[in-house]
């Protein structure tokens, strides 16, 4: 907790909080950084935006058709599965790897012995998410309609949903990816996130048709955010037919919102309790 100073309040480091312009400021500053290293970092990159293009087209070149009872094909249904993986990929698993990094480095422990506030950090993190995020989909659904038969929407009600829908999974993958950070414990141990994550995709329906999993399996993918994602991504782009092959015989977007929101709480939380600026051989 801070404490309140004859000028102010101060951080649990003892120093003075910046007001909120400063921090905006200087926030600003950290997002141009922040996405300019990301444009720099050429391994990266690849694997970002490589790696859902080549899932689409394999999965694509091997399911084929329309799936039973609806008027959405496999390809379709995979390109909004990719979406998803999109954000996960982006705002999950690649921002718990950058932090942690960062941490093994020490980087974060000298960017907090700076004048720089905390939520200028976060908020230059939350820029380069946003900037790859919208970079990949964009791609994606490039990918989509070039390729798979994707259909964009033609109404302003469509890419509503999909703005809400992106901005709430987002937050809730950046938040999780923050939180989850802590559990790399050296630099190279990204796959203590990585494998979870990976196992995560396939019962959420970004691999394999949802509705087509065991029900058991249906029920513990339905507890977590990737499952409503890609829920609510298949509402935008496919054909509203699609919704009667859902678990639940519709887009359940009150629902989806509500899981969606309550992830962001809980990744909000994890945040407040795990984040740390020290490695653990930072003394």
């Amino acid at each position: 907790m801070g404490a309140v100073t004859g000028t102010g309040t101060t951080d649990d480091a003892g120093r003075q909080r910046a007001p909120w312009s400063e921090v905006w400021r200087i926030g600003r500053v950290r997002m141009r950084v922040e996405v300019l290293q990301l444009t720099r970092n050429t391994g990266l990159l690849i694997y970002t935006f490589a790696l859902p293009v080549v899932m689409l087209l394999l999965f694509g070149s091997i399911f084929r058709g329309k799936i039973a009872g609806t008027d959405a094909t496999y390809q379709q249904v995979y390109a909004t599965g990719m979406i998803g993986m999109c954000v996960i990929n982006g705002a999950l698993q690649n921002l718990a790897y950058q932090v942690a990094t960062e941490r093994h480095t020490r980087a974060l422990k000298r960017l907090r012995s700076t004048p720089m506030p905390a939520v200028s950090y976060f908020l230059g993190k939350v820029a380069s998410v946003l900037a790859a995020t919208l970079a990949q989909v964009a791609v994606m659904l490039t990918v989509g309609v070039a390729v798979m038969g994707l259909r964009l929407p033609t109404s302003p009600g469509p890419w509503l949903t999909f703005t809400w829908v992106l901005l709430l999974g987002c937050t809730a993958c950046s938040l999780l990816g923050i939180g989850l950070s802590g559990l790399i414990r050296s630099e190279n141990g990204s796959a203590v996130v990585w494998l979870p994550i990976m196992v995560l995709q396939f019962i959420s329906g970004v691999f394999i048709v949802f509705s087509t999993l065991p029900k058991p399996v249906q029920e513990i993918g339905a507890v977590f955010p990737v499952k409503w994602l890609c829920q609510g991504m298949r509402s935008v782009f496919l054909p509203d037919s699609f919704k009667y092959s859902e678990p639940a015989g519709s887009w359940e977007h009150g629902r989806l919102a509500l899981v969606l929101t309550a992830w962001c709480v809980v990744g909000l939380v994890m945040c407040l309790k795990t984040f740390t600026w020290r490695g653990r051989d930072d003394g």
